[in-house]
């Protein structure tokens, strides 16, 4: 399984992969984020057919809020428990200034998605990018956490 791939725009992703990062960009905009001022979307697709979304949820509370990745993910196991994950497809950008650098997720997402991914057996295809610019795919969850914490520990 190779690492990564690196794109230099979504216009070289297949039609699939470039309307679900399009909806990644779309849910970012509804991100609520008075205090970070950074926006993350999230959409999922399920091997169902439906796509999930999330945006981050901040809150005055720290840490209460929660990542896109995380609102999308958790949402997806909620709503359709036995669907598999087949594509995640992320976007970040700050207010202050449009990120043109792939962003992925934060370390508590990465295991959040390990979990999904392990419990599922199939690969999760990940792909990031900030607002514009390139876009990185990772085959797998494992390529961003390679020495994933799992059940098989507990």
């Amino acid at each position: 399984m190779s690492a990564f791939s690196v794109y230099d725009s979504v216009e070289e992703l297949s039609s699939e992969t470039r309307d679900l990062m399009a909806q990644a960009v779309e849910v970012r905009k509804q991100a609520y984020a008075p205090y970070s001022k950074f926006r993350v979307g999230a959409a999922i697709l399920l091997d169902n057919g439906k796509v999930v979304l999330g945006s981050n949820q901040e809150n005055a509370a720290y840490p209460s809020g929660l990542c896109a990745e995380r609102v999308a993910i958790f949402q997806a196991g909620a709503i359709y428990p036995n669907a598999k994950i087949l594509k995640m497809a992320i976007s970040a950008t700050a207010d202050a200034k449009e990120l043109s650098e792939p962003i992925p997720p934060c370390g508590a997402c990465r295991q959040s998605i390990a979990e999904y991914e392990i419990r599922q057996d199939v690969p999760i295809e990940i792909y990031f990018m900030g607002a514009v610019g390139k876009v990185c795919k990772s085959d797998s969850l494992k390529n961003l956490l390679p020495l994933l914490f799992d059940k098989n520990f507990l």
